[in-house]
């Protein structure tokens, strides 16, 4: 008796695609759920990065025997900074930086520029993560 309820069971097909469909709802339910966990790591991580950067400019000297302009940075963030770009009057221009300023290290960065004497600069330092630190700078 219990053998020929099983295979009537088996023979009974109108159960199989209410069982097919709610597995494959499930499927696209965690699969769409796993996508939409990575994408909201990546984008906070990348987010605290961001934000967690923090470089200072401690001193700017207009060196007349190089023709240069001598910046003189501070990371005083949480994560390493490299800077990318630098841009004097938002034009940008040719510099030697160290390669990575680490946490709580500091350095000079080493821009080539033809200054002139009592003019004003905008100086504008952008790191790789596209952080700005600008000012202006009177040339002595």
């Amino acid at each position: 008796m219990a053998k020929r309820k099983i295979k009537h069971l088996f023979r009974d097909r109108r159960a199989i695609t209410p069982v097919l469909s709610n597995l494959l709802l499930m499927v696209v339910a965690v699969a769409a759920m796993s996508i939409a966990t990575t994408a909201t790591y990546v984008i906070t991580t990348n987010l605290r990065e961001t934000m967690s950067e923090r470089l200072i400019t401690e001193d700017v000297w207009f060196n007349n025997s190089t023709n240069n302009i001598n910046v003189y940075l501070r990371n005083v963030g949480k994560v390493a900074v490299q800077i990318s770009a630098v841009y004097v009057n938002h034009t940008s221009q040719a510099f030697t930086a160290p390669s990575s300023l680490e946490i709580g290290s500091h350095g000079w960065l080493n821009i080539s520029y033809g200054w002139v004497s009592q003019s004003l600069y905008y100086i504008d330092i952008v790191t790789s993560r596209g952080t700005h630190i600008g000012g202006y700078y009177k040339a002595p």
